[in-house]
């Protein structure tokens, strides 16, 4: 079996955010859009796909990271190629952090959620230190524009207050509240109004009027944010900023955002089912691929993994799930190489050979055999014993150590004994 997406064209990001932010949400309305389920599942009906676990369905949060793949095609462009977008769904209470750190320690990229009504939140700002320490660039998404109190301007303040970043919008929201219709994009300066409950019709429009100084100002904003970072971008601004198109502008952002210097900021409400297109666009236009991250530095020495498929195998496990009928689960990012099943690896860090026997591509609990992973893949192996998070899985003619997880020190500290021999 070749590979079916080119690896340009593929994105693994994470959803991470404050608890009740809207994660799983978002998740599942990609999902739907994309096409990977039929049907939207609600948290708080305890049917989204993501969260399986039956303590998540009748709590309505998310305990344990889920991974799943979809296929995307830019909505402006019908010829694109498609694309393809591994998504891990993390969770927001502080209690669950481990899954977020494991999970962005992986991602290429990730996408930050913030309530229109609170803003940034105090889970908001550990996530935001994770995203740093591992260099994740990110996009964020202001949700819930439908709630009572709904601050788009407001929410993007705190960003810049409480986290100290570059939060730059490329989008406007079109009424707030009750009133919320839809969003303007400051980068191609078009209005985009949803006609449909279920948010699978819109109508790319002209910017209402009443919008119309607000939106020219935000993309003066926006193109003097982003220039630097393109140089054809930056001749066309300082000529004639009616010059700077729609093409050079997203390259400018695009170089901004692997930078690491600006974070762009969408909006939208998952739950009415708006502004969930753009976001997806605006994952295939400015976020990274694996290509853009680069190749990965040994921690024990000064080799390097390309990502490539013709390099030597390389990967790190990121979790470990225990699984009743086929036993561990083991969760890895590829960063170079590839793995077939049945394939004997070197577990680096423990200095042991394993079989893999069984590859899976996962969907929350749900699993696809496959024969072969490639680079920049996520995905479960089945039958390695040894193997814990933090690991690296490597190529046994070709080893190299890559550097491992490090989570924060626990809280709290239990111990179990049995009250009795019997026990």
């Amino acid at each position: 079996m070749s590979r079916q997406i080119p690896l340009a064209l593929t994105r693994n990001i994470g959803i991470s955010a404050h608890v009740d932010s809207g994660k799983t949400t978002t998740t599942e309305r990609i999902l739907y859009y994309t096409g990977k389920v039929h049907k939207m599942g609600e948290v708080h009906d305890g049917a989204a796909s993501m969260d399986w676990l039956d303590q998540e369905q009748e709590r309505g949060i998310t305990i344990m990271s889920a991974a799943t793949t979809c296929f995307w095609n830019p909505s402006a462009d019908d010829s694109a190629p498609t694309h393809r977008i591994n998504i891990i769904d993390t969770p927001g209470h502080v209690d669950f952090q481990a899954e977020v750190e494991r999970s962005l320690r992986v991602l290429d990229g990730a996408i930050a959620l913030f309530d229109s009504v609170a803003g940034v939140e105090p889970q908001s700002e550990t996530v935001w230190r994770m995203m740093n320490k591992y260099t994740v660039p990110r996009l964020c998404f202001v949700n819930k524009m439908d709630r009572q109190g709904a601050d788009f301007l407001k929410a993007v303040r705190t960003m810049k207050d409480r986290l100290g970043a570059n939060a730059v919008p490329i989008q406007l929201p079109i009424g707030a509240e009750e009133q919320f219709q839809g969003v303007v994009d400051l980068v191609g300066m078009k209005a985009i109004k949803y006609a449909e409950d279920d948010g699978m019709v819109f109508e790319v429009v002209d910017i209402p009027e009443e919008l119309a100084d607000a939106a020219h100002t935000a993309h003066h904003e926006l193109i003097d944010a982003v220039a630097e970072y393109h140089e054809p971008l930056m001749e066309a601004y300082l000529e004639d900023e009616n010059s700077v198109t729609t093409e050079m502008l997203v390259k400018g952002i695009r170089e901004a955002v692997l930078a690491g210097a600006v974070q762009p900021v969408l909006c939208g409400s998952a739950i009415k089912n708006k502004g969930v297109q753009p976001l997806l666009d605006a994952i295939l236009a400015y976020l990274p691929s694996p290509l853009d991250r680069g190749e990965v530095s040994a921690s024990n020495s000064d080799e390097t993994r390309a990502p490539d498929d013709d390099a030597p195998f390389s990967a790190l496990a990121f979790k470990i799930q225990r699984d009743p009928q086929a036993g561990p689960l083991t969760y890895f990012r590829v960063y170079s190489g590839v793995l077939k099943a049945g394939d004997k690896i070197l577990n680096h860090t423990t200095g042991k050979t394993e079989r893999v026997g069984r590859l899976l591509m996962m969907h929350a609990n749900d699993r696809e055999d496959v024969t072969e992973v490639f680079s920049g893949d996520i995905a479960v192996a089945i039958g390695m014993k040894t193997a814990t998070t933090g690991d690296t899985l490597c190529d046994p003619d070709k080893p190299v150590l890559l550097e491992s997880i490090s989570f924060a020190p626990p809280v709290v500290h239990v111990a179990i004994e049995p009250a009795s021999r019997p026990d």
